[in-house]
C-alpha cells in the first residue's frame, strides 16, 4: 500500500497512537503522520503509508483551525488539560471588545509556544522540562496567520468565542488563546480545537477509524495518489531517455528556465516517479534526483 490517508483523529488519541492503530489495521509497518495533533485536539491528521512516507516532507505547511476560546481561566498548558492557575469571571466581555484585538494576530506575528510542547531544547522536549518543574526561557517564534473567522460568541461567566483561523506551520492556537486572554486582561485558554486543513487535506474528506476498518474489510479503501497532496511543488516531465537516467540516479541537463529548488517529477507516460532537486553547476540547469518512487 502506497498513498496517503486523511485520518479525523479522534479526541483522546495522540498522533503516535493513530499511527499505531492504523499499523494493525492496515497490517503494514511503514506508516508515518504529517503533523502532531495534541491528544485533545481532533480533526485532519494526514497519515503516509509506504513509500508516501519518503514524500511528509514535502507536504504543504498550510493548516486551520477550528478553535474554542474561553476567557477568564488560565492554565499552566494553555488549555483545559492543564492545572487552573486563575480563574475570575470574565462576564463583562462582549464580542465588540474583542474584536479589535483580533487584527493584532494576522500576518507575521512572534507568538511564545506554550510551556508544555513537543518543541526540543537542550536536547528535550518543553514538556518534558516543565513536568520536572523546570522554568525554561522559551524563545520567540515567527509565525503567519492569513486569516481569522469569527464563527460564535457565547455570553457568560466564562464566555467562549469561537475562531476559525488559517495559519502556517508551526503556529499554536493555544498560544493565540493565550496571548488574546492578556490582552484582553481576563486571562483566557483554548477550550477545544480541530484542525480543518493540514497538508492540502480537509475535514470534510476526512475518514475516521470505523470508515477504514470498513473499507479496508470490504476492499473499498483508496488511498490519496503519492502525488495529489504535492500540488505546492511545480511538476516537470521527462522524455523517455532523461526518464531512464533519471530513475537510475543521473543527474538531468534542463534547458527550462526553471527557479524552485522541488519539483514533481513525471516520466515521459505522465507517470509520477518522485521528487526532483534543482542544482546550478556554472550556469547549467541540472535535475538531481532526491525521491525515487
Amino acid at each position: 500500500m502506497d498513498g496517503f490517508l486523511n485520518l479525523n483523529k479522534p479526541q483522546n488519541f495522540t498522533s503516535h497512537d493513530c499511527v499505531a492503530k492504523l499499523r494493525k489495521i492496515l497490517n503494514t509497518k511503514k506508516i508515518g503522520h504529517g503533523g502532531t495533533l495534541d491528544p485533545s485536539a481532533t480533526g485532519v491528521l494526514p497519515i503516509a503509508i509506504g513509500k508516501a512516507t519518503r514524500l511528509l516532507q514535502f507536504l504543504p505547511t498550510e493548516k486551520a483551525y477550528q478553535g474554542k476560546i474561553r476567557f477568564g481561566v488560565v492554565t499552566t498548558t494553555d488549555d483545559l488539560e492543564g492545572d487552573v492557575i486563575k480563574k475570575t469571571s470574565a462576564k463583562h466581555l462582549t464580542l465588540e471588545k474583542i474584536t479589535p484585538f483580533l487584527k493584532d494576530f494576522i500576518g507575521k506575528i512572534e507568538q511564545i509556544p506554550p510551556a508544555y510542547s513537543a518543541i526540543k531544547q537542550q536536547g528535550k522536549k518543553l514538556y518534558e522540562l516543565a513536568r520536572k518543574g523546570q522554568v525554561i526561557d522559551i524563545p520567540k517564534r515567527e509565525v503567519i496567520i492569513t486569516k481569522i473567522d469569527i464563527l460564535h460568541w457565547q455570553n457568560g461567566d466564562f464566555p467562549e468565542l469561537d475562531l476559525h483561523i488559517f495559519c502556517g506551520g508551526g503556529t499554536y492556537i493555544r498560544s493565540i488563546a493565550r496571548d488574546l486572554g492578556e490582552k484582553l486582561g481576563t486571562g483566557a485558554t483554548l477550550s477545544a480545537l480541530n484542525r480543518t486543513l493540514s497538508c492540502d487535506m480537509i475535514i470534510e474528506n476526512s475518514l475516521n477509524f470505523e470508515e477504514i476498518i470498513e473499507g479496508k474489510k470490504t476492499a473499498n479503501l483508496s488511498l490519496i495518489n503519492l502525488d495529489l497532496p504535492l500540488k505546492n511543488l511545480p511538476s516537470i516531465y521527462l522524455n523517455e531517455e532523461e526518464s531512464k537516467k533519471w530513475c537510475q540516479g543521473q543527474k538531468i541537463t534542463i534547458n527550462n528556465n526553471l527557479n524552485q529548488e522541488f519539483y514533481r517529477t513525471y516520466n515521459y507516460v505522465s507517470k509520477f516517479i518522485g521528487i526532483s532537486e534543482l542544482r546550478i553547476n556554472e550556469d547549467i540547469i541540472l535535475l538531481k534526483p532526491k525521491v525515487v518512487i
